[in-house]
């Protein structure tokens, strides 16, 4: 078992979120994206999240962080979430339903799933105010 890995056990991260970090899901960022938005939560972590939107579908969508672990896996998480999914499904989302679709982050990395949704809320209501 790699280091990473076994820290990351260790401070309480589930299977699924170990898996998203060190796979990297949905790293990266779009080309010509219908919307891209950059947030520094209270923590000093950042998180940019591109969207590619038609007829009000997240068609696909990527992040990038400067952040520790838990930013990422939540970042993963929320992009999972809402591929797929309209703008109103997607701003219905909940800091606690990232949480639990990735089976448990550690109680101090709560705050990074507030960030993951923060910037995506932030993404959305940008695009709706450009339409």
């Amino acid at each position: 078992m790699n280091e990473v890995k076994s820290l990351m056990i260790k401070s309480g991260y589930s299977d699924k979120a170990i898996n998203y970090y060190l796979q990297k899901i949905n790293v990266g960022e779009l080309k010509d994206p219908s919307i891209k938005v950059i947030y520094t939560g209270p923590c000093g972590d950042t998180m940019e999240i591109f969207l590619a939107i038609s007829s009000n579908v997240i068609e696909d969508a990527k992040f990038q962080a400067i952040g520790c672990a838990g930013a990422f896996v939540s970042g993963s998480a929320l992009i999972e979430m809402i591929k797929g999914k309209t703008l109103e499904q997607s701003e219905k989302i909940q800091e606690i339903n990232v949480i639990d679709y990735l089976g448990g982050i550690p109680e101090a990395k709560i705050h990074c799933a507030c960030l993951a949704v923060r910037t995506l809320r932030m993404a959305i209501e940008k695009f709706k105010g450009s339409e």
